[in-house]
């Protein structure tokens, strides 16, 4: 038969079946760390301190506050600046989240595919986004 490969090229029954093998072994594995990676970010919770002592946060993998602390300190402090550095600690949590988020991403699917890049954007424009706490982050809080 011309023009018919047969020793590990295109029709070649053997060479088809170990690079389908190969493949599948390449998509196992991006499963899995997929799974990894789902795993562990699921399980990802940031806690955050002001450095003055007015509060400490805790937000959860999708960036939702989960714990609110306020020092003794918050008592003695206008309530406007305790919000403000409530939501100023919140934004510092998430930005932590964010970047804790991307290094769980390269330990596990990596960002050098085109899915590991867009997970890794997606998540960092989600938890880095400033609007996402509802205030004016631009005004740290004054003493």
């Amino acid at each position: 038969m011309a023009g018919f490969v047969t020793s590990g090229g295109l029709l070649d029954p053997d060479g088809a079946v170990e690079r389908l093998a190969a493949w599948k072994g390449r998509i196992d594995k991006l499963a899995a760390d997929t799974r990894a990676m789902s795993d562990r970010l699921q399980e990802l919770r940031v806690t955050a301190a002001d450095g003055n002592g007015l509060c400490e946060v805790t937000v959860d993998s999708g960036g939702a506050l989960c714990d609110l602390r306020l020092g003794p300190r918050s008592q003695r402090v206008a309530p406007d600046v305790v919000a403000r550095t409530v939501m100023d600690t919140i934004r510092e949590a998430k930005r932590q989240l964010a970047d804790r988020s991307q290094e769980i991403i390269a330990d596990t699917v990596g960002t050098d595919s085109a899915a590991g890049r867009a997970i890794a954007e997606r998540v960092g424009q989600r938890l880095r986004d400033p609007d996402t706490t509802g205030g004016a982050g631009d005004q740290p809080g004054r003493w």
